[in-house]
């Protein structure tokens, strides 16, 4: 005779409306009181037991399995919903564009719990073909966070994206530098655009693009203090950026950097050029403060720049789609180094945190070296 169960232990029987067996078990009562029951689901008996065997091996290792359906798509989507968005606009708005062509496409169908490190290799083996390795890294990384995320949320039991390794990827356009020949052009074809005290700028002081874009004018001296012990240069204060929340990339990038002669120049036109752009706009002036602004004081974004930088290469003999605005600062360490200022200088110069991300960097302008920024600058252009 069959013994009969306990009660509580559960057991199985055949679901006319889902035309599958169901295997439950029993393990006590929540802290609310209510009985805690987990199930599993089958085609035959067998299937249904095996399923539950599942479902309480996960319980017991500490995981309480919310959706056993939950996919790759819902946990990139749930991180970039609730963890990028936390980043700046441009950050945020690339992660979604890659991870909606590059992740979700490929893995977004697949079960988290499915999702193997085989899969994932062979995944990044395949964008391997297309992409650079770089790009390689920010996709994996964005999986790799949307799991680790999944798993503080008891979706999946462990992070398989861990496992895997990134490839080598296709070789990517490489940096490059401005030699003195042709900066020269460049800062010649500039002049007289309203374009040329930002270029003057950028390449004469190594400040970012965002930095530029977010410098105001109670960030510039352009007298100095002359008479003080020891004298003030003419400087700028580059303290703010467009990222978010206004702050530069790092702390080391919060810096105040002296302005080469040209550049006091540069900004006293672009000074001038301000004032007959509120004029002509009247009413409209949008008042930001900004140095680089529209003809209406409102900000500059990066579109704006890099067409007008790109209109000032075509007046050379420089192809402009091939150069962008932030290789001007590629250009100021290539010059420096060329002129041997040390390369802690040029790091603390250029705002970066150690002397490591510049080499990583900059590392083909890069050359042993003895000296100092502005200096080097009124040097270099024969100010």
């Amino acid at each position: 005779m069959t013994k009969r169960r306990s009660r509580g232990d559960g057991g199985l029987h055949w679901d006319d409306k889902r035309q599958r067996w169901i295997a439950t078990a029993s393990l006590g009562f929540d802290p609310s009181g209510k009985r805690i029951v987990k199930r599993g689901s089958g085609k035959t008996k067998t299937e249904a037991k095996n399923k539950l065997k599942e479902v309480l091996r996960d319980y017991e290792d500490g995981l309480t399995i919310a959706k056993g359906d939950a996919t790759v798509e819902q946990a990139v989507n749930d991180w970039l919903t609730y963890e990028l968005s936390r980043r700046d606009k441009a950050t945020f708005e690339a992660g979604q564009i890659l991870c909606r062509i590059h992740v979700i496409p490929a893995l977004g169908k697949r079960k988290l719990r499915d999702l193997s490190a085989q899969d994932v290799d062979k995944w990044l083996a395949k964008k391997a073909e297309t992409l650079s390795t770089s790009t390689l890294r920010l996709i994996r990384s964005y999986l790799n966070r949307s799991i680790k995320r999944a798993m503080a949320r008891d979706l999946v039991k462990r992070n398989v994206v861990d496992l895997c390794a990134v490839p080598r990827g296709k070789t990517g356009r490489p940096s490059k530098a401005l030699t003195l020949l042709q900066a020269e052009a460049v800062l010649k074809a500039a002049e007289g655009s309203r374009v040329h005290g930002y270029i003057v700028l950028a390449l004469l002081t190594g400040a970012r693009t965002e930095e530029l874009r977010a410098l105001t004018w109670d960030h510039v001296d352009l007298e100095g203090q002359p008479d003080a012990s020891p004298p003030v240069p003419p400087h700028m204060a580059v303290w703010r950026s467009v990222r978010a929340g206004g702050d530069t990339k790092t702390r080391k990038s919060r810096r105040t950097l002296a302005l080469p002669q040209r550049c006091v120049e540069a900004l006293r036109a672009q000074k001038a050029q301000q004032e007959d752009d509120r004029n002509i706009a009247g009413e409209r002036w949008k008042e930001h403060g900004l140095v680089f602004a529209s003809t209406v004081g409102t900000p500059l974004d990066a579109h704006n720049v890099r067409r007008a930088f790109r209109s000032a290469i075509a007046r050379t003999d420089l192809d402009p789609s091939k150069w962008t605005p932030r290789e001007l600062r590629h250009s100021f360490v290539s010059l420096l180094s060329d002129q041997g200022i040390p390369l802690e200088e040029i790091s603390r110069l250029v705002g970066h945190r150690s002397t490591a991300v510049t080499e990583l960097v900059y590392r083909k302008q890069i050359r042993p070296v003895l000296q100092k920024g502005a200096v080097a600058m009124d040097r270099i252009f024969n100010s």
